[in-house]
């Protein structure tokens, strides 16, 4: 289980990434117009990370997405 303490510093890592990608409009000079993401992973000590960050003009990109990710994650615990 997630304990409040690790919960806290992987938001804090998270946090912190996305404020310096922020920071540099050069991040962001190349985008699409209509859909792009972000993708972030780290680690500490006890384990490891990532989160996912997308936008769409159009709902049903980031929702394929997450239906692609779903059905990733369910491949990889068959695997084990």
């Amino acid at each position: 289980m997630l304990e409040d303490d690790d919960a806290i510093r992987v938001i804090h890592a998270i946090a912190n990434n996305l404020i310096g990608v922020s920071k540099n409009n050069i991040n962001f000079a190349k985008l699409p117009d209509t859909f792009w993401g972000y993708f972030a992973r780290g680690h500490d000590g006890k384990g490891k990370f990532a989160v996912i960050i997308t936008y769409s003009e159009s709902g049903d990109d980031v929702d394929e997405l997450i239906k692609l990710y779903e059905r990733w994650v369910v491949n990889q615990k068959g695997k084990k």
